[in-house]
């Protein structure tokens, strides 16, 4: 998953500071923690006879009399969360354990819940302290994702520390209460997003990283997608980020129920202390604090950086998040680059094929484990076989010549594993991963040439509205289909009368009821969060709380310069920098690294090693003093008078430069123009 950031209603002056920094983490991160309070009342409407329907006839389709997940979830269960609230040092709210308490096991889902996805938040909402095997714990539902603690011979290993540094040492904490309180001598990152690193220093300490003894292993690739996975587009994946984990919407049966993957995020403090060990390759061994350890790396399917392992001696297998207890998504709806279903489904076979024959129990970084090699070769078996599925099948209609949208209403799962609730799309949609693997191999463009440069949507939709006779006869006509409960088409067609006409209430509230309807039926979480989320929007409008602070002092530290002047180059202004010709040497001082930047035709390049001859302007300075400044904590004014800055040539020019930068604003509209 996901790449965090949070809007909080107040800020120290250091964190007002740091607020203004234009986003510099993936967008995961951007979305993960950002739960805000302050949103006007929202104005759910209960579930029309369509939706019942819809609802009801799942029921009679899945086997919810089967209750093993449940037996599976609470197993091993030692103690539960402790009842109190975490809240960060200025007292904001990091964790909240009853924010769900709504949601009560073997309660019948209600009206406005699809059931399937009702059982899945059931299932969530089991947390606490668990053995998963003799010397391995998990602490579970006090973040989106699981904390893991293995015991070696002389201490704990943590694997994936959460996403806030609050709930990684609460999460400690309560195992401390009823294990031996022995030392953290190692830490693992499965993968690059933050929910599996960002709480790493509030289990271990940096000092004991730097000393050497506390390691930190991680694969190859991790750092730089940690920190840069979407970095160029990240206010944008952010903004959507905040439609998927549904953290504008109010908790409950008519809000937001989960996210599938997860109850909700931590909105504490993310940290990053980077790997100190890396794995770069399948068949890599470590003994960890007595433990043997065999790793297959498997970058490219859930994250672009991932690795699954196995503790020989304890006959367990880690699948990260390559197989959990959902279909995952091959791409996020938050937007990101897509991911392989190909590559991931032989990841899974790879897993079989090392350890199947031995593995006595599986767990993963969500979600709840799986015990007995059996039942761990089927769930791994099922899994390969849905990544494997969605590929072929995918392809075998491509080159038929069925474009994306026409496959993604055709392809069904076969019944073996479409029937398994484990692989139900609670996270991902088995409609949008088809849809991603089509424009994996083939692109946006379908080949009918009428599709090749259409409009964009607001021009388009003037002249939908202008030929269906105006906005009056569209909503006539939009309410009869909403009658029949055919809320795809109202939300699809009154779109155009909302782009043509974005003051018009009526058309808004209009698409807004079909949306809502649609949440309400929809398996996935993000599917259902995005439907609620973009009515809640079109009835209110868009609430501009306060802007999500991206500013973590350790992801700007880890940012390579090259991230940082690319970044840079996203940001330029084409129209202020249109025929300004400006060139900068930077020479760093405590990193003995030189780098020029320079501002032609409206684009920003920077080379690394050779120092123009002529440059407009010279900079000396340490990456400490550009790290201070871009978070804010000093300006480049008081840097000069400090002599933290030294600068020869044009002066004013380097203004030029800096000021044709854009700040992107967080609020933009999404379900109006």
């Amino acid at each position: 998953m996901m790449h965090v950031v949070r809007a909080v209603p107040s800020a120290t002056p250091l964190q007002a500071q740091r607020r203004r920094l234009v986003p510099a983490l993936t967008a995961l991160t951007l979305a993960l923690a950002m739960s805000v309070p302050g949103w006007a009342a929202n104005t759910p409407k209960p579930a029309e006879p369509a939706t019942k329907d819809a609802n009801a006839a799942l029921l009679k389709e899945l086997p919810f009399s089967d209750k093993t997940s449940f037996d599976l979830a609470h197993k091993g269960f030692i103690a539960p969360l402790p009842a109190g609230m975490i809240k960060g040092a200025q007292g904001n709210l990091v964790w909240d354990p009853t924010k769900y308490d709504f949601i009560k096991e073997g309660a019948p889902a209600p009206d406005t819940v699809n059931p399937s996805l009702w059982r899945q938040s059931q299932l969530l909402n089991i947390s606490g302290l668990f053995q998963v095997t003799d010397g391995i714990y998990q602490v579970r539902n006090y973040d989106l994702s699981n904390m893991t603690i293995v015991e070696g011979k002389e201490g704990l290993t943590i694997m994936d520390p959460l996403i806030s540094t609050e709930t990684a040492k609460a999460a400690l904490d309560l195992y401390y209460q009823h294990r031996p309180k022995k030392p953290v001598v190692a830490v693992i990152y499965t993968h690059s997003h933050v929910d599996h690193y960002g709480g790493v220093r509030g289990v271990v300490d940096e000092v004991n990283v730097k000393a050497g003894t506390v390691k930190i292993y991680a694969p190859l690739g991790f750092l730089e997608h940690a920190v840069a996975e979407n970095v160029m587009a990240g206010t944008a994946m952010s903004r959507r980020a905040s439609y998927m984990y549904g953290n504008l919407l109010p908790p409950s049966a008519t809000g937001q129920v989960g996210a599938g993957l997860g109850t909700t995020t931590s909105a504490g403090t993310v940290t990053l202390i980077p790997p100190t060990d890396i794995i770069e390759k399948t068949g890599e061994k470590r003994v960890i604090d007595g433990l043997t350890y065999e790793f297959l790396y498997a970058p490219g399917s859930e994250a672009p950086a991932e690795m699954l392992y196995y503790i020989k001696e304890k006959k367990a297998l880690n699948t990260a998040e390559d197989s959990t207890h959902t279909l995952h998504n091959t791409y996020s709806l938050r937007g990101a680059k897509i991911r392989d279903p190909l590559a991931w489904s032989k990841y899974l076979n790879e897993a079989l094929a090392l350890w199947g024959d031995d593995v006595e129990v599986m767990y993963a970084m969500h979600h709840w484990p799986v015990w007995g090699k059996k039942e761990v070769q089927e769930q791994l078996s099922l899994q390969r076989d849905m990544y494997r599925y969605i590929n072929d099948e995918t392809l075998r209609l491509a080159n038929m010549g069925y474009n994306k949208e026409e496959i993604a209403e055709q392809v069904k799962l076969p019944e073996a594993i479409a029937t398994k609730f484990s692989n139900r799309g609670y996270y991902g949609s088995l409609n949008h991963n088809v849809r991603a693997t089509y424009v994996l191999y083939l692109g946006w463009f379908n080949g009918n040439p009428a599709t090749l440069h259409t409009l964009p949507i607001q021009e388009a939709s003037k002249r939908y509205v202008d030929m269906m006779g105006g906005v009056p006869a569209i909503l006539e006509k939009a309410r009869e289909y909403y009658k029949k409960g055919d809320y795809r088409w109202v939300a699809e067609v009154v779109n155009y009368a909302v782009f043509a006409d974005p003051n018009n209430q009526e058309a808004k509230n209009l698409q807004a009821d079909a949306l809502e309807q649609m949440g309400y039926q929809a398996e996935s979480g993000p599917w259902r969060n995005f439907y609620l989320t973009g009515a809640k929007e079109l009835r209110e409008g868009v609430q501009k709380l306060p802007v999500p602070d991206t500013a973590s002092p350790d992801t700007v530290r880890a940012m390579t310069l090259d991230m940082l002047f690319d970044y840079f180059a996203v940001r330029l202004n084409r129209e202020k920098s249109a025929g300004k010709h400006v060139v900068l040497n930077l020479d760093f001082t405590d990193t003995n690294q030189k780098y020029t930047l320079e501002m032609v035709n409206s684009v920003l390049n920077h080379t690394e090693g050779k120092p123009a001859k002529q440059p407009t302007a010279s900079m000396t300075l340490s990456r400490d003093t550009l790290n201070r400044m871009m978070l804010k904590e000093t300006t480049l004014k008081d840097a000069l008078a400090k002599g933290d800055v030294k600068v020869s040539g044009d002066q004013e020019k380097i203004t030029d430069m800096f000021a044709a930068l854009d700040n992107f604003e967080f609020w933009f509209n999404i379900v109006t123009p």
